[in-house]
């Protein structure tokens, strides 16, 4: 899995307005969003204000830009899980699937974190509270039992979690989120056992 990030990573630098959008998140995560200005992403990049103008007009196009790139598979992912069967298999491997996902998308999620009050300003809160709406949809099954639920739920939020409590701890990154997989994955697998124990 290591690999495909790394092909990520490559294939997003070699496109001018992607390479904007990574150059945008590394100064807003090294000096804030609010005192980052385009010049300065300008500047970083070596192009001029115009050519980066060509792209995008303000920094707030920037986040909703990268926002909708990196959780575009959060889209397809839902779309993929809402015409699945409710089976342990297809959870299982939604949840592995999202862990894909929030590591993909992790730069964005660290942004949003630390820029609490600029997200709820922009339009990006919204669009990522429905998103995160989507995948309780697609992972939690009606018939479930009154405890299922919470337990499918918590598979979602402990790898959001997982995410940022163990990003500053040491250790090898894949390894960490195997771990967190792991019990995201036993997670579902028991709210789904508890569904089929309460029909």
């Amino acid at each position: 899995m290591g690999g495909t990030m790394d092909g990520t990573k490559h294939r997003r630098r070699g496109n001018t307005r992607q390479r904007i959008q990574d150059v945008a998140l590394e100064l807003f995560a090294e000096q804030g969003y609010e005192k980052t200005s385009l010049r300065e992403i300008a500047e970083r990049l070596d192009v001029t204000k115009a050519a980066l103008y060509y792209h995008f007009k303000t920094k707030e196009e920037i986040i909703v830009s990268l926002f909708e790139d990196l959780t575009k598979p959060i889209e397809e992912l839902i779309d993929w899980g809402r015409q699945q069967p409710h089976t342990l298999a297809t959870k299982q491997e939604i949840v592995r699937r999202y862990s894909q996902t929030l590591t993909d998308a992790a730069p964005l999620f660290q942004f949003m974190q630390e820029n609490q009050a600029t997200v709820r300003e922009l339009s990006i809160g919204e669009m990522f509270k429905s998103r995160k709406l989507g995948h309780r949809d697609i992972i939690h099954d009606p018939r479930s039992a009154r405890r299922a639920p919470g337990r499918s739920i918590s598979a979602l939020f402990t790898l959001h979690a997982g995410m940022f409590v163990l990003r500053d701890l040491e250790g090898d990154p894949e390894e960490k989120r195997e771990a967190v997989l792991e019990v995201a994955v036993d997670l579902v697998t028991q709210a789904h056992q508890g569904a089929r124990t309460s029909r």
